[in-house]
């Protein structure tokens, strides 16, 4: 019986403590928020007409791809230059010059060399006259800042004539580097 009584007065104390003396404040507020106007949305505004345009430089040069040399840049014409085809291709040259990254230039032992990072992310140094570039560029010059090579190029009309190709360092590269 005893325990009726302590469970009888728990369960008064916890029904006392789940009540709340402040509700008829929060009431009025309630009230008094329902009761301010509401505001107006305004309008969107009208839509413009729509006009479709057509692209119709999809034939020409991407814009993301550095432009070739200018033709000022070949040499004349030859009609004995032809690439070696029975050469063995070094691992650079199967890939593009647009792909390929300067890293930087050395100097060793008054020797110039070159580091170029391929695609896949390989560090490669190279010396004058290895290859690299898909249109069988020699290396002929490497400088501070920049690789100087002559590539041997189709003149379209089914010879062959050789251009001359810098590729210079980046400063945005160099810059993440240094900083």
């Amino acid at each position: 019986m005893r325990e009726r009584r302590v469970l009888g007065s728990l369960l008064a104390l916890m029904l006392v403590g789940c009540s709340d003396s402040d509700l008829p404040t929060l009431e009025r507020q309630l009230a008094e928020l329902r009761a301010r106007p509401t505001g107006q949305v305004a309008p969107l505004p009208e839509a413009p007409e729509y006009r479709p345009v057509t692209y119709d430089q999809a034939a020409g040069r991407s814009p993301f791809v550095p432009e070739r040399p200018e033709p000022e840049q070949a040499t004349v014409d030859d009609s004995s230059l032809t690439p070696d085809f029975e050469r063995r291709k070094e691992p650079l040259e199967a890939y593009a010059l647009e792909s390929l990254t300067l890293l930087g230039t050395l100097r060793i032992d008054d020797r110039a060399s070159v580091l170029v990072r391929d695609p896949e992310g390989e560090v490669h140094r190279l010396h004058p006259g290895e290859h690299l570039g898909t249109d069988f560029g020699r290396i002929t010059r490497i400088d501070e800042r920049s690789v100087q090579l002559m590539e041997i190029v189709p003149n379209g009309q089914g010879g062959w004539i050789e251009r001359s190709r810098t590729i210079a360092l980046n400063d945005e590269d160099e810059e993440k580097r240094q900083g």
